[in-house]
C-alpha cells in the first residue's frame, strides 16, 4: 500500500503547486487592479507594492488553500478515474476510503498549516502589510506606524480606564493618555501624560501629572518628566484586542473571522460580563476561528465523490458540479457566521454547521457510489 500511496500523492502534489500560483497570479493581479489608485495618492512605488502583497502572501494562502486542493484534487482523481485507475484498484479490493486516504492527510495537514497561520502569523504580517502600505503617508503623528484615535480601553476586571488620543496599534505608543485605577489600599489615582511606551513588562510614561486623590480637589502629588507605573499591568496586545473587538460593529465585518484566540481571551479578560451582543460575537469568532482550517478537509469529502465517478464523458459535470456546491459552502459559511454575531443562530451551529453539513452531504454521495 505504500507504493500506492506514494503513487497517489505524487500524481496531487503535481497540480497543486501550478493551481496555487495561479490563484496567487490571478488573486493579487485583480486586487492590485482594484488598489492601483489608492496606492499611487498614498505615495507607494513599486518596490512598496512587491512588499506589500509579499507580506500579505500568508492571508491570500489561508484564503485559497481550499479552493487549490479541490482543483488540484479533481483534476488528479479525474486523470485517475479516466485511465480507470481507481476501477482497477477497487477490482483488486481496495476500498474507496483506503484509496482516498493520502487526500485526506493532505486535507488535515493543510487544516492543521491554516490554524497555525491564522493563529500565529496572518495578524502580524496584516500589520506588518499596513505598516508598508501607509510608511510614505503624511500624518499628524510621528513614525510611519498605524495610528487609532481616541482609543477608550475600560479593564472591568481590574476597575481600569484608559483614555488615550492617539494610540499605535504596531508599537503601542500612547499620546495625551489619561489612567484611572484603584490602588491596592482602595485610593483612586488618577494619570495624565503627553507620551506613553511599554518598556520591558510596564508602562512609562513623560511629562505629566500624577494624583492619589480626586484631582478637582488637590493640586497633583507629582509631576514627572518621565514616570514607571509597575501597577498598570494592561499590556498594548490588550489595549489592541479592545480597539479590535470595536471595529466589529457591522454585519460586513461580522460575517469574516477577524479575530484571533488571542484576542478574544484578552478582550474576555477585560470583560468579565458580556452582553448579550459582545457574548454571541466573541463566541460566535472564537468557533469559527477554530472550524475555518477544516474547510481544507471538508472538501475532500466534497471532491472524492465526483472525482472518482468522473470519466471521460462526465468529468465536466463532476468538476462544474463540485465546484458549485463549494461556492454555495463559502457562502453559507459566510451567512452563518452573520447569522450568529445577530443571535439568530447559536454560536456553535453558526460556526461549524456549514462543516458539517457540506462534509455529511459529501459522505452521502460516496456512500451511493458502486
Amino acid at each position: 500500500m505504500r507504493l500506492l500511496d506514494r503513487y497517489l500523492l505524487r500524481e496531487l502534489m503535481i497540480p497543486l503547486p501550478y493551481c496555487l500560483v495561479g490563484f496567487l497570479v490571478f488573486w493579487i493581479s485583480a486586487d492590485a487592479i482594484t488598489e492601483l489608485e489608492d496606492f499611487r495618492e498614498q505615495g507607494m512605488v513599486f518596490v512598496d507594492v512587491l512588499e506589500y502583497y509579499g507580506t500579505r502572501l500568508p492571508e491570500y494562502l489561508v484564503l485559497l488553500f481550499p479552493l487549490v486542493l479541490l482543483l488540484a484534487l479533481l483534476y488528479a482523481m479525474t486523470t485517475h478515474a479516466r485511465h480507470q485507475e481507481f476501477t482497477a484498484m477497487r477490482a483488486a479490493g481496495i476500498s474507496l476510503w483506503r484509496f482516498c486516504l493520502p487526500y485526506f492527510l493532505v486535507g488535515f495537514l493543510l487544516s492543521l498549516l491554516v490554524l497555525g497561520l491564522n493563529e500565529g502569523v496572518v495578524l502580524q504580517t496584516k500589520e506588518h502589510a499596513e505598516r508598508v502600505r501607509n510608511r510614505r503617508v503624511v500624518t499628524e503623528e510621528p513614525g510611519d506606524a498605524r495610528w487609532t484615535r481616541d482609543l477608550r480601553c475600560h479593564n472591568e476586571r481590574e476597575g481600569r480606564i484608559w483614555q488615550v488620543r492617539a494610540f499605535n496599534l504596531d508599537t503601542g505608543e500612547m499620546r495625551d493618555v489619561v489612567v484611572e485605577w484603584q490602588q491596592p489600599d482602595g485610593t483612586p489615582a488618577l494619570l495624565r501624560a503627553e507620551f506613553g511606551d511599554y518598556v520591558n513588562g510596564a508602562w512609562e510614561f513623560r511629562n505629566g501629572q500624577l494624583w492619589h486623590s480626586d484631582p478637582e480637589a488637590a493640586a497633583p502629588i507629582q509631576a514627572f518628566t518621565e514616570l514607571r507605573v509597575e501597577e498598570l499591568r494592561d499590556p498594548p496586545n490588550v489595549l489592541r484586542s479592545e480597539h479590535r473587538v470595536s471595529q466589529m460593529d457591522s454585519f460586513r465585518r461580522a460575517r469574516r473571522v477577524s479575530l484571533t484566540v488571542a484576542e478574544i481571551r484578552d478582550y474576555r479578560y477585560l470583560h468579565p460580563v458580556l452582553s448579550d451582543r459582545e457574548r454571541a460575537l466573541l463566541d460566535t469568532q472564537l468557533h469559527a476561528r477554530l472550524a475555518q482550517p477544516w474547510t481544507c478537509l471538508v472538501v475532500v469529502f466534497i471532491a472524492v465523490p465526483f472525482g472518482v465517478a468522473s470519466g471521460r464523458r462526465n468529468a465536466f459535470v463532476g468538476v462544474a458540479s463540485s465546484i458549485f456546491i463549494c461556492v454555495a459552502f463559502f457562502i453559507l459559511q459566510q451567512l452563518a457566521l452573520g447569522l450568529g454575531t445577530g443571535q439568530h443562530l447559536p454560536p456553535l451551529m453558526a460556526a461549524w454547521s456549514p462543516n458539517g453539513l457540506f462534509g455529511l452531504v459529501g459522505l452521502g454521495l460516496a456512500a451511493r457510489m458502486r
